[in-house]
């Protein structure tokens, strides 16, 4: 039965404020088919019309909508009665898929340590696995300095009892404690007051670095580690915080630790005298970092920060998270856009083409060195490690690799096309168009500020947070053309298609562009919002 034209359908009840928001944009429209690099609508007399997909899913389609080979396996899958639920035994599939995606980023970041699958349903779930092993790491690294730290304070205290080892005031005074009169006392003030002090370290909540502009989803967790503060700050009481740190400025990251650096403090024995130790207290549980900020305005990570974060990281033993949610699988022209850039990740996180187009799939990847096996029966997914997505992404993966990297190739190449068409946008239009970014394609064209153009209409659109939206509507009215803007930066259009792209479709989306840049430059508000 087809329930899409039903009495029911006279109130919208599924996200009816987005739906009206979608509409005043012109974006609220239903897509009824999916093929390549298409979309396609109904026309009032039920005709279909073709729309180019330059948003393609947020990067979840780099092979296309309704790839036929992807199509094909699905359809075995199903017809075979593959089980989708069939937890707690034996997936072969999974570890297959585990070891495939080990064997190609193990060619990417010529190293040969393992990294271990955690499979989940979605990006931003992939992320809440990651930072939970993240934090169950932590913890566990926590609770060993601590037994370190009481082994070696009960050997103090023998030391002591036994005559061979003293506390000296100095030690006492440096903790802002008076010697007491008793020096048996000594000790046992010192034991109590060190373990107070590690009492409040270990109390601290975890707290995460990441970048400004950063996107890493809308989960609880996940959420408070998104730097745009209208999806954070609502839900701020939820889950750990995050020090957000610009792009480029590797002092601010040694400005952050010192201010949130902790010790935690131990007594050894040193001829005859109690001194004191420090062990540096993890309260910095991992850094989330994207290659590329899809969200933040597609801004690329640079290979000199992207060292200076590395360098960081293993200078004070703090996990790197690389989100390559929506730049990985190829987009860039590798799985990884970290790889180019030197990044090593302690975890990777991948989804949208991993499910190509079609499964709802995601993996956290964490690096031996990392891995606790304790958070194999902590964390767990009713719908996560199936035989259909699995057979899926590895289908995907063999597309991916096929013919020598012919996807890959075909994602730079087809990028460099892209881009070429938006960098004559540029030049064009200087006083329209601020920026080109991204690499392969994930790119963005970002808009100079119009809040002080000639129309009235344009100026209230600049400042009402929906600019980005009303040129999607324009382009997809005139232009037959759907692409949005980055959620946190809302004067860049996106552009994020399959490797299916034209040349034709590239001359549809700059003679697009143009007409917007052209009507902008004339402050044509009313043509601009049109019906």
């Amino acid at each position: 039965m087809d329930h899409t034209n039903t009495a029911s359908q006279s109130r919208e009840l599924a996200e009816p404020f987005l739906r009206e928001v979608l509409a005043g944009a012109g974006l609220a429209v239903e897509y009824v088919r999916a093929k390549g690099n298409t979309l396609y609508q109904r026309d009032g007399d039920g005709g279909e019309i073709p729309v180019v997909d330059f948003a393609g899913g947020y990067g979840s389609v780099l092979l296309g909508h309704n790839r036929p080979e992807i199509v094909e396996r699905a359809r075995e899958l199903l017809d075979g009665d593959t089980p989708v639920h069939a937890q707690f035994s034996s997936h072969p599939y999974a570890n297959a898929l585990a070891a495939e995606l080990n064997r190609i980023i193990h060619r990417e970041l010529g190293t040969d340590e393992a990294y271990f699958a955690v499979f989940a349903n979605s990006g931003a779930e992939a992320v809440e696995a990651a930072v939970k092993h993240a934090e169950l790491d932590r913890g566990m690294r926590i609770a060993a300095i601590l037994e370190e730290i009481s082994v070696q304070n009960e050997a103090a205290r023998t030391a002591v009892e036994n005559g061979t080892a003293a506390v000296a005031e100095h030690t006492l005074e440096r903790l802002g404690l008076t010697p007491p009169r008793d020096p048996g006392e000594a000790f046992g003030l010192l034991a109590a007051e060190l373990a107070r002090r590690n009492a409040e370290q270990t109390a601290r909540p975890p707290l995460f670095l990441a970048l400004e502009g950063g996107f890493h989803g809308k989960l609880a967790a996940s959420v408070q580690l998104t730097h745009n503060e209208g999806y954070r700050t609502p839900f701020k009481s939820l889950a750990a915080q995050a020090r957000f740190v610009p792009q480029d400025r590797p002092d601010v990251l040694k400005q952050v630790h010192a201010e949130e650096r902790g010790v935690l403090l131990g007594t050894q024995v040193v001829d005859g005298q109690l001194t004191l130790t420090e062990r540096e207290f993890p309260v910095f549980c991992a850094f989330l970092v994207e290659p590329i900020q899809g969200e933040g305005g597609i801004r690329v990570l640079s290979r000199e920060f992207a060292g200076e974060i590395q360098q960081f990281c293993e200078s004070i033993d703090c996990p790197v998270v690389v989100d390559e949610i929506q730049s990985g699988m190829g987009r860039t022209g590798t799985l990884l856009a970290s790889a180019p850039l030197g990044l090593r990740g302690d975890y990777f996180t991948l989804a949208k083409t991993l499910g190509g187009g079609i499964a709802k799939t995601s993996v956290m990847l964490v690096r031996e060195k990392y891995y606790r096996k304790e958070f194999e029966i902590v964390h767990s997914s009713t719908f996560a490690k199936d035989s259909f997505s699995c057979h899926i992404a590895l289908k995907v993966l063999e597309l991916l690799e096929a013919d020598g990297g012919r996807a890959y190739r075909a994602a730079e190449e087809r990028g460099t096309a892209l881009r070429a068409a938006l960098e004559g946008v540029r030049a064009d239009f200087p006083d329209v168009v601020g920026d080109v970014r991204g690499r392969g394609l994930m790119l963005g064209l970002e808009f100079l500020d119009q809040s002080e153009s000639s129309s009235p209409v344009i100026r209230e659109i600049a400042g009402g947070g929906f600019f980005g939206y009303v040129l999607a509507g324009h382009l997809l009215r005139r232009h037959r053309v759907r692409t949005f803007p980055t959620a946190s930066a809302v004067n860049t259009l996106r552009f994020e298609p399959s490797i299916e792209l034209t040349d034709a479709e590239i001359a549809q989306l700059d003679a697009g562009l143009r007409d917007v840049c052209e009507l902008l430059r004339a402050g044509a508000g009313e043509a601009l919002t049109a019906a």
